[in-house]
This record gives C-alpha cells, sequence and structure tokens, in this order.
C-alpha cells in the first residue's frame, strides 16, 4: 500500500487524515487484510504514519513519484503484489482477493473512464518497465498502460459493488466530507 503521498490538498499526510475517527490509511489496511493480503505500507523517509500493524518499507526519498514506491515494493519481494493508494476507504476484500488471486503480470481497475493504477496487482515482470518509465519521466498510468495491462471493467467490478463507490478516493477537503457522508448513508442502509 502506498503511503508516500504529502496531502498537500489536505493540509497533511494523507495516511493520517482522519475519516469516522480513523486514520484514513485504516480503512484500506482493514480492507486488505480482511482480504487476507499481508499488508505492506510503502512510504517515503520521514511520512508520517499513525500506528499499524503493519510492515513499513521505506522507499527513496527522491524523486517523488508514485513509480517509486512500486518499485520499492516489487523489489521488497519475489512475489505480485496488489498496489493500493492509502486514500481509496471503500475498497471491498473480495475484489482485492481477486486481484490476488489473478493470473497476470499486471491487472488494473477501470472505472470513471480511467485506469485506477493503484487498485491493482503488479507482478515482479513488470519491475523492469516500471523502472524504464521512471527513468524517462512518464505518468504512473502512462506506465500502467505500457504494460498491457489486463483490464477490470466497470461491468466486471459491478461484481463487488458500486464502481463509483470503490474507485472513490480522498484528495480535497471536499472529497472527506463526502466520505463522511457516503460512511454515514452506508450507517444508515443507502
Amino acid at each position: 500500500m502506498l503511503a508516500g503521498g504529502e496531502g498537500s490538498r489536505l493540509g497533511r499526510t494523507k495516511a493520517t487524515v482522519l475519516l469516522a475517527g480513523l486514520p484514513l490509511i485504516a480503512h484500506v489496511t482493514a480492507a486488505a487484510e480482511v482480504g487476507g493480503l499481508r499488508v505492506v505500507v510503502v512510504a517515503k523517509p520521514g511520512s508520517e504514519l499513525p500506528h499499524l500493524d503493519a510492515a513499513v518499507l521505506r522507499e527513496p526519498a527522491k524523486p517523488r513519484h508514485p513509480l517509486v514506491g512500486l518499485i520499492a515494493a516489487l523489489r521488497d519481494t519475489d512475489e505480485p503484489i496488489v498496489a493500493l493508494g492509502c486514500d481509496t476507504p471503500f475498497l471491498p476484500p473480495p475484489l482485492l482477493q481477486h486481484l490476488a488471486a489473478l493470473d497476470a503480470d499486471a491487472a488494473v481497475v477501470e472505472a470513471g473512464g480511467r485506469i485506477h493504477p493503484l487498485i491493482a496487482r503488479y507482478s515482479p515482470a513488470t519491475l523492469a518497465g516500471f523502472e524504464d518509465s521512471l527513468k524517462a519521466g512518464g505518468s504512473l498510468s502512462a506506465a500502467v498502460e505500457a504494460l498491457g495491462p489486463s483490464i477490470i471493467g466497470e461491468e466486471d467490478l459491478k461484481e463487488f459493488g458500486d464502481p463509483e463507490r470503490i474507485t472513490f478516493n480522498v484528495n480535497t477537503p471536499e472529497d472527506l466530507a463526502r466520505a463522511e457522508e457516503m460512511l454515514g448513508d452506508q450507517a444508515r442502509g443507502g
């Protein structure tokens, strides 16, 4: 799980922002744990993290790019990884189990007309492609698209819930307020 974002639009590190009284990252780690995944948090040195019952892998301080975290995670294991951002609080554990079980070097969720590179599975075979993309200065999405990933589209995603909810991420105070509303709607059965 990547937790290297500064959260500049939120005013503090995304991982520590509270949602329903819990750090944002705790919602993601809980889903991963329920899904039977071993949780490893990847973060920059000095990144503020709440207390978690998870291993923490420190990625290099520079450059600041989400590919750095993915590269660090892939270098740290010889197994495929399920890559998640710490700002996606509505991930259903069965989807994470599904991603982990796929037989693909790269598989990524696509919803809302775009891929979501941090709701994905990557095998060690993707490492060289990510390293090349980082050297070339490309975006995370471009790096993933260059891999020719298997796509889990909206129709397939509906098996696990509402695609918009699943892929919702918290980047701004407005997003955080919306996430609180969504949690309230869920608690009321809506």
